[in-house]
């Protein structure tokens, strides 16, 4: 009867619905079962319990474009399942509670240095200069200058292989490295970032010259090497060194004569940033320094011996600043001829004098000085962003760094139309609007890399 007040067609219909609705039901009957033999009677329990637990995977799986759900419900699930088994196994998804010292693991013990054996950077090389030239004969595409009066630079920096002690320091790390990086591009030179302690003798001030003997030997294309310590900050971004003046020495350090030759002051240089020409005369160097840098009781004596006569030194263990000076000091006849030191412009400038005067150089001056009216580098000397402890207040240290990072990017945001809304924000604002002819934007702070002009000129 039902058939003939529906039609055949009809019936066919609704039957062949019904068979694949059991077949439905019969699949659905059969996941449940696979399921709890898989996960285990402690996972699912009562029917109840079954359906719950479907549930909460059915939906997770349903909003993975919804990353943020995702994470509480998996965070729930996580502390609802208390330190069973299953927790052990899949840990903890919180970043904020996770011991970094389960997978920094150190392996081995270090290599003891007999003490009997001076210390050596590595073996004596004594006709560097001649192996450097024949090299670059034999290898023209790899010039040490780039241009006449523009040497091949390589820029290098770094950090400690292991995390900041502080929750922020890797942040300020990365800023840092950011800013010197823009720098880097604009002006056509390398960089190499360091996190590699090579020698554990030379931890502390002294790690870098076991680096930098190693970059000179390994890189014999580049003609100056030229250190900045991690919490330094390029803040004038169109400053080109004047290499010229350069040319015929082989260290360059912010300093002055009169402090370091007469005075033997021991803040009469500064080895924050540096630059040192690829040569025999440079690894010669690096090798009277090294004496002084093993850590232990060398480096305590070597400081008593420093604080005793360089002037106004505290006492503390041995410094490669300090080095630097007493050598400088004591042999002037063997290394001076080939050492400037520079007070012309901020090869490194001192963050307290300079930070809080940025609107001043704002408002007054302009990039491309270097100098105190707008420094080329501010270094956060005393503040140690990466430590626990600093010789200033963390929250002065940080603002100031903040400001100094803002005053920096502002000069490369401005290339592209935009700027920091203030020296103390991250956000940004536009300073110029859209155009359809971007080519013909004028470079009003004279920032841009020369191969980047001279590609904008003749496509022009």
């Amino acid at each position: 009867m039902l058939e003939s007040f529906l039609g055949p067609r009809r019936m066919y219909q609704i039957r062949r619905l019904v068979r694949h609705g059991k077949l439905t039901v019969l699949c659905l009957v059969m996941t449940v079962v696979v399921l709890r033999g898989t996960i285990g009677a402690g996972k699912f329990g009562t029917p109840e319990q079954d359906f719950d637990n479907l549930r909460v995977h059915f939906y997770a799986s349903r909003n993975h474009h919804r990353p943020n759900r995702v994470l509480e419900e998996a965070r729930s699930e996580s502390s609802s399942e208390g330190s069973g088994e299953h927790a052990a196994e899949t840990g903890s998804n919180s970043y904020e509670t996770f011991d970094m010292s389960k997978i920094l693991v150190d392996e081995g013990e270090e290599e003891k240095r007999d003490p009997n054996k001076p210390y050596t950077l590595g073996p004596k090389i004594s006709d560097w200069d001649e192996q450097r030239a024949g090299w670059l004969r034999k290898n023209p595409d790899f010039p040490s200058f780039i241009r006449p009066n523009k040497p091949r630079v390589l820029l290098v920096t770094g950090s400690s292989p292991k995390p900041c002690e502080n929750p922020v320091g890797d942040h300020y790390l990365l800023k840092a490295i950011k800013n010197k990086i823009d720098y880097c591009r604009l002006h056509g030179i390398e960089v190499f970032y360091n996190m590699a302690l090579l020698d554990a003798e030379m931890a502390g001030f002294w790690a870098k010259l076991p680096l930098i003997r190693k970059l000179l030997l390994s890189h014999p294309e580049v003609e100056f090497l030229w250190w900045m310590d991690s919490d330094a900050m390029f803040t004038d971004m169109a400053f080109e060194l004047p290499w010229e003046r350069y040319k015929d020495v082989n260290l360059v350090m912010h300093g002055w004569n009169e402090m370091v030759y007469d005075q033997k002051n021991w803040i009469g240089l500064n080895t924050g940033s540096f630059l040192l020409r690829n040569t025999q005369w440079a690894l010669d160097l690096l090798d009277t320094l090294a004496p002084m840098g093993p850590k232990g009781k060398i480096r305590e004596e070597a400081g008593k011996l420093l604080t005793r006569e360089l002037k106004d030194r505290p006492v503390f263990e041995a410094d490669d600043q300090s080095a630097m000076v007493y050598i400088l000091a004591t042999q002037r006849e063997k290394w001076g001829d080939k050492v400037y030191l520079e007070s012309a412009y901020y090869l490194h400038g001192y963050w307290g004098i300079l930070v809080d005067r940025y609107e001043e150089m704002i408002e007054n001056y302009h990039p491309g000085l270097g100098d105190h009216r707008w420094p080329l580098v501010t270094h956060f000397v005393g503040c140690k962003p990466c430590g626990k402890f600093g010789d200033y207040p963390v929250e002065r240290c940080l603002k100031q760094m903040d400001r100094a990072f803002n005053f920096g990017d502002n000069q490369i945001l401005q290339m592209y139309g935009f700027s920091h809304k203030s020296l103390a924000s991250r956000k940004v604002k536009r300073v110029r609007n859209e155009t359809g002819n971007p080519l013909e934007v004028k470079d009003e702070l004279g920032l841009l890399h020369p191969a980047f002009k001279a590609a904008r000129t003749s496509s022009s």
